[in-house]
């Protein structure tokens, strides 16, 4: 008895907003199971050359934490090619103080597929670095991903 592969359609996929509170969370943990939503793969019918994932909204994102001395010696990376030496540097420091909802977007795109269909999937991302989001009309459901930092 051979076995039907089931090919899905954007119509047959129903994609739904999620809202992940980031404060007191590991960034790289968070990052990776918001992947895992923006791809679909918490779905059943996960198929990795077709974008079936949901949105995500992503609020305090200032407050998000990293573990061991990261916060000092990690390095973000950004070549600004329009002048002479462009490379700039900055630390994870200034990134969650100054950029928070930049250091979350990059550690994601980092766990997306690279081309387009992972630039189609960030899309999805709606980063804030306060409590507050401007897409209440989405109805979007609150949900807990990682479990929070033990002090």
């Amino acid at each position: 008895m051979q076995r039907q592969t089931t090919i899905f359609k954007k119509t047959d996929v129903a994609k739904n907003w999620y809202v992940v509170d980031a404060s007191n969370k590991p960034l790289g943990r968070l990052a990776s199971e918001i992947a895992v939503v923006l791809m679909g793969k918490n779905k059943p019918q996960y198929t990795p050359n077709f974008d079936n994932g949901d949105y995500v909204i992503v609020v305090n994102c200032s407050k998000v934490w990293l573990t061991g001395d990261k916060i000092h010696k990690k390095l973000y990376f950004d070549n600004k090619s329009n002048n002479y030496g462009g490379l700039r540097t900055r630390t994870a420091r200034v990134m969650k103080k100054e950029y928070p909802t930049e250091m979350i977007r990059r550690a994601v795109r980092g766990m997306l597929p690279k081309g387009p269909l992972g630039k189609e999937m960030l899309k999805k991302l709606f980063v804030y670095a306060g409590p507050e989001h401007d897409r209440q009309a989405n109805k979007p459901i609150e949900v807990e991903l990682t479990a929070k930092r033990e002090k």
